[in-house]
């Protein structure tokens, strides 16, 4: 029985589009229909499914070739392909590829409804079907559709006990995810505890981790419980685990083979039971070309991975995060804030942010701190991104504008003489005038010393009568 499950059927017949999406409405499946690769690619991008039904002959790219590029994607989304001159050998080269079934055209209804049960029952959740409102995802605001796909996995993957690493750009929002993960697990009621590995010295990092006992060294005053054993039973964050140095990782290799830590100065091993999850910005397996990671810790920590997009490709979620951070840091700072002008939002939409999410909350910060007004204004953002304004002016005012700078220069260079700057001009002394006026300068105003004219200045003169020439 259909739980309502959404599928995209891929297929350029449209007859068989057609029956196809009938007998899966019929069966209770809410169906997106589309005629070749790209169109369901395009789909995907948008809202993704719970199972890929396609034809293997499409126009451009095969169904193969699309369940290559579905798979790159969307790892966990289940494919079921469908065609008229199906083998042995093509469904053995699918099955191997990791296709989730393969059926020859005819099809029998029976067999296929079955397939389609099994793969939804398998799949991970949809990313629509992902409240945005449910407490273990409370804290990461999003609307993208990758961000929907990585949620919907990790909600998968907190149901188990298996190790995660989790990776991303600084400033992503790995911590959130991890607490995201640890929230949705079984280990929810216990303790999650973080810890970044390169902001500990390393000589303090052993004890940080594992703990120690009343005179392991000189400051060691107390027993220590260290933060493994802070966790038991709940979730180890190893933030930064690629700067953990390299003599302490054979350490906790140790501790986590035989799930107990020894701390400094004991020789008991006390028993612990932590998930691990683990996270960085390096490229871990680099490093392990050059001996800066062991490769068998390596494997230990990433049985799943999970990868972070950086904000720059997931721009749809600035606005929203924006305004979110704006509504909670005016709260904070106990300002009245509204929200940001349009042209401020489409600036925070093109920025690059290299920081990712930590730097747009930075910059909302500063603008937060530095408003003035309800509406945070282009001027104040472009200020905190640190790019330069550009002030878009018609050609008009950009005309007047330059005139009336260029009239200013000219009687600073002349000291406020008229006829003097009338000459530079090439213009009459009348008419030179009437430009004063209009631009509203007083010539007298520019002179060095104003308090005296001399016999050759009409600086201070009225000017002289409608008609008259210089």
């Amino acid at each position: 029985m259909s739980t309502g499950a959404r599928i995209l059927v891929v297929d350029d017949d449209a007859d068989m589009l057609r029956l196809l999406s009938m007998r899966l409405h019929a069966a209770g499946y809410q169906v997106s229909a589309v005629a070749s690769a790209e169109a369901a690619l395009a789909q995907l991008a948008i809202e993704r499914p719970q199972l890929v039904l396609s034809d293997v002959r499409l126009p451009g790219r095969d169904g193969l070739s699309l369940f290559d590029e579905i798979r790159q994607r969307h790892p966990s989304l289940p494919v079921i392909l469908l065609t008229a001159h199906g083998t042995i050998p093509d469904a053995v080269e699918a099955t191997a590829r990791g296709v989730f079934g393969y059926l020859t055209k005819p099809y029998d209804a029976r067999e296929l409804l079955d397939k389609i049960q099994q793969a939804v029952a398998l799949g991970s959740q949809s990313a629509s079907d992902v409240p945005a409102d449910e407490p273990w995802r409370e804290e990461i605001i999003s609307r993208s559709s990758r961000m929907a796909e990585l949620l919907a996995e990790a909600r998968m993957i907190a149901r188990s006990d298996a190790s995660v690493l989790l990776r991303g750009d600084s400033g992503s929002g790995k911590e959130l995810l991890a607490r995201a993960i640890h929230k949705a697990s079984s280990r929810a009621r216990k303790p999650f505890v973080a810890v970044n590995c390169g902001a500990i010295p390393e000589a303090l990092l052993e004890s940080e981790l594992f703990g120690h006992m009343k005179g392991a060294f000189t400051d060691a005053v107390a027993n220590h419980k260290g933060l493994f054993q802070a966790a038991d039973g709940g979730t180890l964050l190893l933030d930064e685990i690629g700067d953990m140095p390299p003599a302490l990782q054979v350490k906790l290799l140790r501790v986590l083979q035989e799930r107990a830590v020894r701390p400094l100065g004991s020789s008991q091993s006390i028993p612990v039971d932590v998930r691990i999850i683990s996270a960085t910005h390096r490229d871990l397996e680099a490093a392990m070309q050059t001996g800066q990671f062991r490769q068998d810790l390596y494997y230990r920590l990433n049985v799943v991975t999970l990868t972070l997009p950086p904000l720059g490709e997931r721009r749809e979620d600035i606005p929203l995060l924006a305004n979110h951070f704006l509504h909670r840091l005016a709260a904070k700072y106990n300002r009245r804030l509204s929200g940001f002008a349009p042209e401020a939002l489409k600036a925070l939409a093109a920025a690059p942010w290299p920081g990712n999410v930590r730097q747009l909350y930075n910059v909302v910060e500063q603008v937060c701190a530095l408003s003035t007004s309800a509406l945070v204004p282009l001027a104040l953002v472009q200020r905190a991104l640190r790019v330069p304004g550009v002030e878009v002016q018609t050609y008009a005012d950009a005309k007047r504008r330059f005139e009336r700078e260029y009239l200013v220069d000219l009687l600073k260079m002349t000291d406020g003489n008229v006829a003097d700057a009338a000459r530079l001009a090439g213009r009459n002394r009348t008419e030179f005038y009437r430009l004063l006026q209009k631009n509203d300068l007083t010539p007298g105003l520019f002179k060095a010393d104003a308090g005296g004219l001399s016999p050759d200045d009409d600086s201070g003169k009225s000017p002289p009568p409608k008609g008259a020439d210089a």
